[in-house]
């Protein structure tokens, strides 16, 4: 369980910054753990911006959505860089779906975190095929925390950590739901391979 780092001091030093990464599976909860954290935030009276890529439209133009249907106003962008315009006067910035944005992000995190800013990123650790994913291996290296939610495998009901692609397309980024993907676990992902 991630709890909130407490960095009230009684010196006027400049507020520190750091990054937060929240990673797993598809349908492992990611978003939602997001949104918490987010709406923590507001309910703390500090200033958030969050963002999304624009590629993904799957449940709202603008909004990010969870699976569990909870949402919250994100300004879509294509590139990282267009995070840096819009979070100069925010305490909090939040990043959903990193992983289908550019490897600039890394930088464009470290720079917010190094200007005092809380930085929270979710974002698929592994693409269907396994492999790290986008900038998300990157910045699981450079935050203070790592949260890593796992979903429940379809086939077996044990813990899952792999997005199982049940279509045929080679295309790393597809952009789907349970029509497309399911969580598995890693015996159920390789059952395939152990035929």
């Amino acid at each position: 369980m991630f709890i909130e780092p407490n960095h009230h001091s009684k010196n006027m030093q400049p507020r520190t910054g750091w990054i937060e990464v929240v990673c797993g599976s598809m349908f492992s909860g990611k978003t939602e753990e997001l949104i918490r954290r987010l709406n923590r935030a507001k309910i703390a009276r500090q200033k958030v911006e969050i963002f999304k890529p624009a590629i993904d439209k799957r449940y709202h133009e603008q909004d990010i959505v969870s699976h569990n249907e909870n949402s919250i106003r994100s300004t879509p962008i294509n590139a990282a860089e267009e995070i840096l315009l819009f979070a100069s006067d925010c305490d909090v910035v939040g990043i959903d779906e990193a992983q289908f944005l550019d490897n600039s992000l890394v930088e464009v995190c470290n720079r917010l975190a190094t200007n005092g800013k809380r930085v929270i990123v979710a974002g698929l650790d592994m693409d269907f095929a396994g492999k790290p994913f986008g900038p998300m291996p990157q910045l699981m290296s450079i935050a203070e925390y790592v949260t890593k939610v796992h979903a429940i495998c379809v086939v077996c009901g044990e813990v899952a950590q792999y997005s199982y692609r049940k279509v045929t397309s080679q295309d790393k980024i597809l952009l789907g739901e349970t029509d497309s993907y399911e969580a598995r676990c890693r015996r159920c992902y390789n059952l395939e391979d152990l035929a």
